[in-house]
């Protein structure tokens, strides 16, 4: 079974705990930074029960791993990660992303910088970021599983970042504003704001392109022992971007078909997949993406 409601950030694991009674086989996009971190909490009873779990088959982790296991193949060791997501401002959207994303507005996001972990506002660190064939975006930081997961993974010695961005800049610029009242504890948080703040999103989709990315950067030593950087983009004309999450489930699905599941146990979709099981998919929505 696939779980693919949302949001994940206030999920209890109930689905979870469902399909290994049942002994069917699990996988969900979660992006809930909680949520992931505690699957290994159910590894026993999947491995008991015969069936594999997995959570995070969505953009992230499971796509942005096989990409970084690509660009720094034969590599000895990474210093940087960035990755960027930026849907383009006509995508449609849907309440349980904008839940999603209220839930960590304004609170301490912990981050992996200059070798260490930190805390940062959540959609703080605002600054633009010019993706390749697209153009600049707004970029604000977000607490998501791959902040930890990038670490734990790749050990890079300076910093592992995600951020995302809006395209139009009254709607990014203005959640920054709004996150203030929640960064000096006026308020608790904006997630019950989230139906009026999606009415407003919604009534401002005539502007703005269908055009969203996805940015992948990466710098450290290559197999030659010398610095180096590597970057992969992904740009979703024609409101496809939002296909791009399901992919990692949807190469996952062919797995089963084909008698390749996953090992028997609880784990995150990192180093499951590679990047060639979705390069398919990607020419057949019409999906550009480019390494350099």
């Amino acid at each position: 079974m696939i779980d693919a409601a949302g949001p994940f950030q206030a999920s209890a694991p109930t689905v979870i705990e469902a399909a290994i009674a049942a002994g069917v086989h699990y996988v969900d996009l979660a992006d809930g930074r909680a949520f992931v971190a505690a699957i290994g909490a159910h590894d026993a009873a999947a491995k008991a029960a015969g069936i594999s779990v997995t959570t995070g088959a969505s953009s992230i982790p499971a796509l942005s791993h096989a990409v970084i296991d690509a660009l720094a193949d034969g590599w000895h060791s990474i210093d940087r990660i960035r990755i960027g997501i930026f849907p383009g401002n006509r995508a449609p959207r849907g309440l349980a992303v904008v839940q999603a994303i209220l839930s960590y507005v304004g609170h301490p996001v912990r981050v992996w910088r200059s070798g260490r972990w930190t805390d940062v506002p959540g959609w703080g660190m605002l600054h633009r970021w010019n993706v390749p064939g697209v153009g600049a975006r707004w970029a604000s930081v977000c607490d998501t599983p791959e902040q930890d997961l990038l670490v734990r993974r790749y050990h890079p010695s300076d910093r592992a970042e995600f951020f995302a961005g809006m395209e139009l800049s009254v709607l990014h610029l203005g959640l920054a504003l709004l996150a203030l009242p929640v960064r000096l504890g006026w308020i608790a948080s904006l997630r019950p704001a989230s139906r009026p703040l999606l009415a407003i999103a919604k009534w401002l989709i005539p502007f703005g392109s269908d055009i969203g990315a996805m940015d992948i950067q990466i710098s450290g030593l290559n197999a030659r022992n010398e610095c180096a950087a590597a970057r992969w983009t992904l740009r979703a004309d024609g409101n496809r971007g939002p296909y791009v999450p399901t992919l990692a489930a949807l190469a996952l699905l062919r797995r089963f078909r084909d008698g390749r599941p996953p090992a028997p146990g609880a784990r995150p979709c990192t180093g499951v997949l590679t990047l060639t099981e979705t390069e398919a998919d990607f020419a057949r929505l019409g999906i550009a993406t480019e390494r350099s």
